[in-house]
């Protein structure tokens, strides 16, 4: 069956029309955001835990260089797997000073992408999921995504571990955290305000 002409003008049209905004969406560079120690402070509900739990000082000093469990006494190494994989562990995490602002800005010149390796802890998924929709409704669920190594294409990632950012192609800003202050070789980010100056 032959289509009017009118009609096939204006279907030609519509599909110019979204190639066009499909090329002004893929004109923003893409930002890749991690979670944990990024834009939520989980260490802060660790040490919740271990002082309600083992009595552990909340301003407990951190070494540089050293895991939170490293510096507690050795019979609690194993602890924080235990909590991270308790349900609910995730879901009440605070938002780290600045994220939620920043973040929301950082949308008016980027796609934002936030990608957490959580799939090792099969109840954080949900978890997570509800702490995004919470703290950062303007993050779309089709910018989320929940993995194992992060194998991104991206422009920006900012993440906290070296792990993630050692292979990664694009601009590598490190979020400071006690865990990787000794590290070098990477531009580093103390908190979201530094972050803010970079990019904004």
């Amino acid at each position: 069956m032959l289509l009017p002409q009118g009609l096939i003008r204006f279907k030609l049209l519509v599909l110019e029309m979204l190639n066009k905004d499909s090329t002004i969406r893929d004109e923003k560079p893409r930002l890749v955001i991690d979670m944990d120690e990024v834009i939520a402070d989980t260490l802060h509900k660790f040490l919740v835990l271990y002082n309600r739990d083992y009595g552990i000082a909340m301003d407990i000093h951190q070494a540089p260089g050293k895991e939170l469990h490293e510096n507690l006494p050795e019979n609690l190494n194993g602890q924080w797997k235990i909590y991270a994989h308790e349900k609910g562990f995730f879901k009440d995490i605070p938002p780290m000073p600045g994220a939620i602002k920043t973040v929301k800005q950082l949308q008016t010149r980027y796609n934002v992408y936030i990608v957490s390796a959580a799939t090792e802890f099969r109840n954080s998924l949900e978890d997570k999921l509800d702490w995004l929709a919470h703290h950062f409704p303007f993050i779309p669920w089709t910018n989320i995504a929940f993995t194992g190594d992060k194998i991104v294409a991206a422009d920006i990632m900012i993440d906290d571990r070296i792990k993630n950012l050692a292979h990664f192609s694009g601009r590598r800003l490190l979020f400071s955290s006690p865990h990787n202050l000794l590290i070098t070789g990477y531009e580093r980010v103390n908190n979201w305000q530094e972050v803010a100056e970079l990019l904004l």
